[in-house]
């Protein structure tokens, strides 16, 4: 109990909550690396995912199926902070890059996988429906299987963004800044409150991001959906 008083005491200590170290600088920049390898990963998992999910029938379906689940399971087998260490040696790009890299192959997986299942578990007299409305398959995607699969992507979503949260405080490693500054930094000073704060704070930080999910959700997902998606 002592030690948990000790690191909420950490929150109040001198210039705590100013200067380049202080609380709001630190989760500042420690937002935009999580948010900059979020959208990195939204922007190349999303469409992927869809577009493999769409493909239900023949050899194409099947080979697309077996190249989510593979590369889905490849990624997660990989090392985060084994292949920031290998990205930092042989990148010659902007001192960013070492940590998006892990941080997006991290997310990838769980977006990816999701969305395709997703559209994937579509009942196929909603597509047959819509195709005999007259729909082509783009309107097909967007107008009908998105919707449905919404909240498996969602879910897909909102778990690529607390695993980066999570792991994001591998920039401290690589010299940088966020919140891993006070887990590393205080290791070495043995400073186990500064460590405890950081934690403290990176646990907030994925909280808050389980309820802005949980908001979208319920803002996003039709209440038609939200029921069927609750009684499955």
């Amino acid at each position: 109990m002592n030690a948990l008083w000790n690191a909420l005491g950490w929150f109040g200590g001198a210039g705590r909550w100013s200067g380049s170290d202080g609380i709001p600088n630190r989760i500042a920049e420690h937002l935009w690396y999580s948010l900059l390898a979020f959208a990195i990963t939204v922007a190349i998992a999303l469409p992927l995912g869809l577009l493999l999910g769409h493909l239900r029938r023949g050899r194409p379906a099947a080979v697309s199926g077996f190249l989510v689940l593979s590369s889905a399971n490849a990624a997660r087998a990989l090392p985060t902070l084994g292949l920031l260490i290998l990205v930092v040696v042989v990148s010659t790009a902007g001192d960013i890059v070492p940590i998006l890299v892990p941080l997006v192959l991290l997310a990838v997986p769980p977006v990816l996988v999701n969305t395709y299942a997703g559209v994937q578990q579509v009942e196929a007299g909603l597509r047959d429906a819509a195709e005999g409305m007259g729909m082509r398959g783009r309107q097909v995607l967007f107008q009908v299987e998105l919707p449905v699969a919404l909240p498996l992507i969602l879910l897909g979503l909102r778990t690529a963004l607390i695993q980066i949260v999570s792991t994001a405080t591998i920039a401290a490693y690589v010299g940088l800044g966020g919140l891993g500054r006070y887990i590393v930094d205080g290791y070495s000073r043995q400073d186990y409150d500064s460590m405890a704060g950081g934690a403290i704070l990176v646990i907030v930080l994925a909280v808050l991001t389980q309820a802005a999910f949980a908001a979208l959700h319920r803002f996003a997902v039709s209440p038609g959906v939200r029921r069927r998606a609750a009684s499955d």
